[in-house]
């Protein structure tokens, strides 16, 4: 039997990423657009999801994560 790990990674859409982040949606899209938050996975014309380890080190480390996520 397998367990949860919540290290397993997850797509998060738009709005699970705005609640964990405490931005406006102007602000995340400004911080996409000049690279200071992780660029966006499409799946399909309208659907657009975010890595949840890359937005779980964003939280954690702030601009900094970047380097985290190549550290491991």
């Amino acid at each position: 039997m397998s367990t949860f790990s919540q290290t397993t990674e997850r797509l998060l859409r738009l709005p699970e990423v705005l609640q964990q982040t405490a931005v406006s949606k102007s602000t995340w899209w400004a911080g996409v657009k000049d690279g200071k938050f992780p660029q966006p996975i499409k799946l399909g014309p309208r659907t657009t999801t975010w890595s949840s380890k890359q937005i779980n080190a964003l939280v954690k480390f702030g601009l900094n994560w970047k380097e985290e996520i190549d550290r491991g």
